[in-house]
């Protein structure tokens, strides 16, 4: 479970987070939503641990992010937009060595490692260097290391950002199924990702959370009964 309570963070005199309260379940896809600038990413290195917050705490599983890092983080994963890998290392390399990292046994990594390849389509590439992959198939060898240790809670910045419709589709699928027992939080810029992978809502706008809903409750809040229209109506300064 992941629980967050009245952070807040500020860079100067812009404050990118503003007092946001939510809690994450296991069993569940939550979509945060926001236009540019609205706090996503810094919120997403707040509940990493990658920032602390000026005030409020982010608890993974009753573990405090700031105060008990590492247990806190020990069941978590979260991958950046640009999830940077080892260009001279083969996949299979880069996966054993994020492994390392969570200490998996032999047999955990290698039944783990199994059915990632299997779960992401990675059998073709796994002997290949990191840096000879298309951006689609780095996107997947990213995941497949944040998720070798199958954490309970993961995190995802635009997951989809950039990869053609067959690409799309198997990671919104694998995210999907992944969903049904842990708990998933996507941050996007995409309305389609939203309906077609989330059952939550989280809408953020200037640092503050606006709403928190399901997609179709989203959709109800306008006329046009559209996430897009909602969106728009929520966020746009006129």
């Amino acid at each position: 479970m992941l629980v967050v309570k009245n952070i807040s963070k500020s860079f100067g005199t812009v404050k990118a987070v503003d007092k946001v309260n939510f809690c994450l379940s296991n069993g569940e896809v939550t979509a945060l939503l926001g236009p540019n600038g609205a706090g996503k990413t810094t919120l997403l290195r707040l509940l990493s641990g990658y920032y602390y917050p000026d005030f409020g705490e982010v608890l993974i599983n009753n573990h405090n992010v700031s105060s008990d890092r590492l247990q806190a983080l020990k069941n978590f994963a979260y991958v950046p937009e640009n999830g940077a890998l080892y260009p001279e290392m083969s996949v299979v390399e880069y996966i054993r060595f994020m492994a390392s990292l969570y200490q998996l046994s032999k047999q955990n990594f290698e039944d783990n490692l199994a059915s990632l390849s299997r779960e992401l389509g990675l059998a073709e590439v796994i002997n290949r260097q990191c840096e000879t992959l298309s951006k689609g198939y780095k996107r997947r060898v990213a995941l497949a290391g944040a998720l070798i240790h199958r954490p309970d809670i993961l995190l995802l910045d635009e997951p989809t950002e950039g990869l053609d419709p067959n690409q799309k589709y198997m990671i919104r699928d694998f995210l999907r199924d992944y969903g049904r027992r842990h708990t998933v939080l996507i941050s996007t810029h995409i309305m389609e990702e939203v309906e077609a992978c989330a059952g939550r809502v989280l809408l953020l706008n200037k640092g503050k959370l606006i709403c928190d809903t399901t997609p179709d409750g989203l959709k109800s809040l306008t006329p046009a009964n559209d996430i897009e229209s909602a969106f728009r109506s929520m966020t746009f300064d006129k």
